[in-house]
């Protein structure tokens, strides 16, 4: 406990701050955006159809914009680009008060929050790891990722009773939040460019490759990362409606809350372990907790749904960070810009499994067995990520 403490007090100035923000952003940006399809549809009159392309589109741009974030990163720097995103989120947020009276300018509030996220995550990662040695990047990267999920959970609850009733003091909160959190990014230190970091931890070792066949561009970690979302994202969009006629709305809360705080604690605690797996055998311990978790679920008990969840949670812990530290041991790009194509990479995976697990569980919901749905997505956790790596073998060979 106390080399814990002692890594964890190591932390300079501009990282704690980085850290606490990723704690904020997300708590004032899900203090809003879990609300937007009832501002939109019941506040404002929208269509439920264009409510649901409009939130898949704004997903989309999120995610898929990290590359455009991650090469705006390397050439505007990366303290500048963390501003000018702020900047785009805090105009976004500000413009949600006349967008409570006008759907247009609430869906152009959307986007252009959007796109500030897109640009600040790439920038945001980069910076925490910037000049920093190998050895410490875990930690880094779970701290950040513990804060983050936090921010996360906690929002919703803390907006919720003001939403409806108090709607534009929110928005006017949530922007102030964010017009002070640019402000001490703009005290940060510019970074300082470096070169290409080169030495032992970047040759082809058991710990950074999973083969002799591995591509250096890091091919694996990026589908690896579509296919950890692919899979990950059938948890996030359909437990609520399996598990709530199931258990309770009270139940799936607390397994909620419960997933969470394994989620936080988890991270950092696990981080130097999960450092030191071979990317081969983290693939596999992984995809063998998700594949058991989803075949939990499918039982359909109280414990049943509780334990899926828990499992399901220590693959995400092992699956998301070391893919993002796998892919950038094998890039010779800036951080920045490999951080941007992981966020590519997540936003494709959580497309193709908003795409196909829909029809997927209403044809289980209508056959009267849902937990038929859980069973298919736990073959897929067991069958897939060996194709996978066959198909990258097999394209590496040609």
């Amino acid at each position: 406990m106390s080399t814990r403490s002692g890594r964890l007090a190591g932390f300079t100035g501009p990282q704690r701050f980085l850290l606490a923000g990723s704690f904020l952003i997300p708590l004032g940006s899900f203090a809003v955006l879990p609300f937007m399809s009832v501002l939109l549809h019941e506040r404002l009159g929208m269509g439920l159809g264009a409510v649901g392309v409009v939130l898949a589109t704004a997903s989309l741009v999120q995610f898929s914009g990290g590359v455009v974030g991650g090469a705006a990163a390397e050439r505007l720097g990366l303290r500048r680009t963390m501003l000018l995103a702020l900047v785009i989120r805090t105009v976004g947020f500000a413009a949600f008060l006349p967008g409570l009276r006008h759907a247009y300018v609430a869906v152009a509030a959307l986007f252009l929050v959007s796109c500030g996220a897109a640009l600040y995550l790439p920038a945001n990662k980069a910076y925490l790891v910037h000049g920093v040695e190998e050895a410490r990047r875990p930690l880094l990267l779970s701290a950040s990722g513990s804060a983050l999920n936090a921010g996360i959970a906690l929002g919703p609850l803390a907006a919720a009773p003001f939403v409806l009733s108090s709607s534009a003091g929110l928005f006017t909160a949530v922007a102030v939040l964010f017009a002070a959190i640019t402000v001490g990014h703009a005290l940060l230190p510019a970074e300082v460019t470096e070169p290409t970091p080169v030495g032992p931890e970047h040759e082809e070792t058991e710990e950074n490759t999973t083969r002799p066949g591995a591509t250096r561009h890091g091919a694996l970690p990026f589908a690896a990362t579509v296919l950890s979302l692919y899979l990950f994202m059938f948890f996030q969009h359909y437990l609520a409606l399996y598990a709530v006629p199931r258990t309770s709305a009270t139940y799936y809360g607390l397994v909620l809350a419960l997933y969470a705080l394994l989620l936080v604690v988890a991270q950092p605690l696990a981080s130097g372990w999960i450092a030191r797996l071979p990317y081969g055998r983290a693939l596999r311990i992984g995809f063998a907790a998700m594949a058991t978790g989803m075949a939990t679920l499918g039982l359909g008990s109280h414990a049943a749904i509780l334990a899926g969840a828990l499992l399901i949670c220590c693959a995400e812990v092992i699956l998301f960070l070391k893919n993002d530290l796998e892919a950038l041991a094998r890039s010779p790009r800036s951080p920045a810009v490999v951080f941007g194509r992981q966020r590519l990479a997540a936003g494709i995976g959580a497309f193709a499994s908003g795409v196909a697990g829909g029809e997927g569980y209403q044809v289980a919901e209508r056959a009267d067995h849902a937990g038929l749905f859980w069973a298919a997505v736990a073959v897929q956790c067991v069958l897939l990520p060996p194709l996978l790596t066959t198909l990258l073998r097999a394209r590496r060979v040609r």
